[in-house]
């Protein structure tokens, strides 16, 4: 046995969570391995140059929920890290009218006020009390939660003190929460506002990579996830990272090393090594062993508890918990390499419109219609699209005068009742293409180059199951206690030393980084209590 295939640890997966699990890990002595599948780092969070001069962010392409405390604790900014802003939202509608929202709170209240005084003052309202809810979740984000299943005094302990926290919220507060779990983000915005813009550039927020429509039970939920990140202290804000996604995991990479670990690409993991429910190490698909007696997988559920070991050695509950979860991926991805900006009627040569995102789809009839096609297993023929022309926050990425737009697409099932995404790939790109001419007459004409990423292109580049781009679905039934199995919510497994710090654990998706850093957290509490 070759001393160099010895760690203390071994990271399965370098997505963002598992390369910040990796670099905690080091940070604090362990000689850590990260083993990468692909030939590079980044999982979803990637940037390629798919054709000469432009830089595409293929998969993730925006960055708001990482936790500051990581940006600190890995002296990120020492490596590189700079997030730039996503300064305005545009959302157009077919009739020319359109909204265009910034960082100028009163310039936003005027804006809105020409659609509706009474919903520019009660988005301020609303947004007020959300910003309190947010405030008091924050705390359940960032901290493991408690395992309900479990009768140790500690946990339930954890358990009382949670139930208290929630009861010692002020009752308007508790109410909101109420409404974001049991409502839906339709119902929820009709008690405040009565514009079709502004109720469906918000509720988009609830449908994001998520089989729900604005007026599906859940989009509330969604929408209030989305609203936990942050961007520069202002909750709820976008970034996007210099050079792309990809920029932002290279900084993680180099965070890792500088901590003294070490990162291999192409290297797919088949299985992990245990015996008597003890890990030991991972087996490569080219057969190539290291151990380590602690082996944490990035992967999502599905990979962790299925692919990465043998379900008979897991408990019926558990398994049962893993075949029943959720992922069901209904988003996909266009990028476009551009000739120019697009142009919008009557607000032409307006660069500022497309320095954040553009939002297509003007109405919550717009949204539903969309749903439901995703529904009866099609994607959908008027599609909702959260689009950015990257370039404009970031020159770098395009040759000089040339644009980059990346376009999110709902809805776009993983399971076609008709037909398979192999077939229908270009098909999704021209329904998308259309989509964008209706609202920017002759963009065709601008297009240099069109990428075109299916929910199966998802699965079998990313390895996410299903493509679903949270490692499961952010329903209730998913999320703090359940996320992803009631009673393995703390990032342990039952087999002792193997441990999961994926995007399918608390707190969830999106580029977050909270998975990785509580499992290193749980790891290191683990390691700690068996010295003493």
């Amino acid at each position: 046995m070759s001393n160099s295939n010895n760690f203390d640890a071994i990271v399965i997966g370098g997505g963002h969570n598992g390369l910040v699990n990796a670099a905690y890990l080091a940070k604090s002595g362990l000689k850590t391995l990260v083993l990468e599948r692909r030939h590079l780092v980044g999982g979803a969070a990637i940037t390629e140059e798919l054709v000469p001069g432009f830089k595409f962010t293929t998969f993730s392409y925006a960055i708001s929920l990482m936790r500051p405390d990581i940006v600190q604790d890995l002296r990120l900014a020492d490596h590189g890290m700079l997030v730039l802003p996503l300064v305005n939202t545009f959302q157009p509608d077919f009739n020319g009218n359109y909204l265009l929202l910034g960082a100028d709170a009163d310039a936003n209240f005027h804006e809105i006020a020409r659609h509706s005084r009474e919903d520019a003052e009660s988005i301020r309202d609303l947004s007020h009390l959300i910003d309190r809810v947010c405030f008091a979740l924050k705390p359940l984000m960032d901290n493991i939660p408690p395992n309900a299943m479990s009768d140790d005094p500690a946990e339930l302990a954890a358990m009382a003190g949670l139930k208290d926290y929630m009861a010692g919220l002020e009752p308007d507060v508790q109410a909101m929460i109420d409404k974001f779990v049991n409502c839906s983000a339709a119902e929820i915005l009709e008690e405040y506002f009565e514009s079709d813009l502004v109720k469906a550039l918000i509720a988009s927020s609830g449908i994001i990579g998520s089989k729900v429509g604005p007026r599906s039970k859940g989009s509330g939920l969604v929408w209030l996830f989305h609203k936990m990140g942050e961007y520069d202290g202002v909750l709820g804000e976008w970034g996007f990272h210099k050079g792309g996604n990809g920029g932002f995991t290279e900084v993680l990479a180099k965070a890792v090393v500088a901590f003294g670990g070490t990162i291999l690409t192409d290297a797919d993991v088949d299985t992990v090594i245990y015996e008597n429910s003890v890990a030991t190490g991972v087996r490569l698909a080219s057969g190539d062993e290291y151990f380590a007696p602690t082996v944490v997988s990035a992967l999502d559920p599905r990979r962790t508890f299925t692919q990465l070991v043998s379900s008979d050695d897991l408990p019926n509950s558990l398994t049962e918990a893993i075949g029943k979860y959720k992922f069901q991926g209904t988003a996909a991805k266009v990028n476009f390499a551009l000739s120019d900006l697009p142009s919008f009627p009557g607000l032409e040569n307006r660069k500022d419109i497309f320095m954040g995102f553009t939002n297509l789809g003007p109405s919550i009839d717009y949204l539903e219609e969309a749903f439901a096609d995703c529904e009866a297993g099609r994607y959908s023929k008027k599609p909702f699209l959260d689009c950015c022309v990257q370039s404009t926050i970031d020159p770098d990425m395009t040759p000089p005068g040339k644009h980059i737009m990346s376009c999110f697409v709902m809805y776009a099932p993983y399971h076609l009742s008709e037909s398979d995404w192999d077939t229908e790939r270009e098909n999704l790109g021209d329904v998308v293409q259309a989509t964008i001419e209706e609202f920017f007459p002759g963009f065709g004409s601008l297009i240099l180059h069109r990428e075109i990423v299916t929910p199966l292109d998802i699965e079998r580049i990313v390895g996410l199951t299903e493509g679903n781009i949270f490692a499961g679905e952010l329903f209730a039934d998913q999320m703090f206690l359940n996320r992803p199995a009631p009673g393995w919510n703390q990032y342990r497994t039952p087999i002792s030393g193997y441990y999961q710090c994926g995007s399918g654990t608390h707190p969830g998706g999106c580029v977050i980084g909270g998975p990785g850093k509580l499992a290193a957290q749980q790891i290191l509490g683990d390691l700690k209590n068996q010295e003493n």
